[in-house]
């Protein structure tokens, strides 16, 4: 495994680069399996053939719309629709309406979201 920001060597479970410092698993630079540099955009490296996961944040959407939505229709999981988590967004329709859970759900993602924290997974349920 090699760090995906500097592209050197690191354990499969360490939890930072110890020569960049950088999370584990962070970056776009590098391929992650064989440590060799990836083009800007590329979905495969062209030195292994490995899918390379490019990760948008907020799936490419303005973070301070996102923050808005979040805040005043998040119960209703208008944001997780608008990311393309419908699994998400369907989950908190239905939190709402049963037992109003909802608001919950979304004030967290508002948080997630306004700290940077929030990953975008489709498959995902929480």
């Amino acid at each position: 495994m090699f760090c995906k920001n500097c592209g050197q060597p690191i354990g499969e479970n360490q939890a930072i680069c110890l020569n960049c410092g950088v999370k584990a698993g962070d970056g776009t630079t590098f391929c992650a399996n064989c440590g060799n540099p990836v083009q800007p955009g590329a979905e495969v490296c062209m030195s292994c053939g490995v899918a390379v996961k490019n990760v948008k944040p907020l799936a490419g959407q303005d973070k301070l719309v996102m923050i808005l939505i979040c805040f005043f229709i998040g119960g209703f999981g208008v944001h997780n629709f608008m990311m393309g988590e419908t699994k998400k967004g369907i989950v908190k329709i239905v939190a709402t309406f049963c037992c109003g859970l909802g608001g919950i759900l979304a004030l967290i993602d508002l948080i997630k979201i306004a700290t940077d924290k929030y990953e975008v997974d489709p498959e995902k349920l929480f």
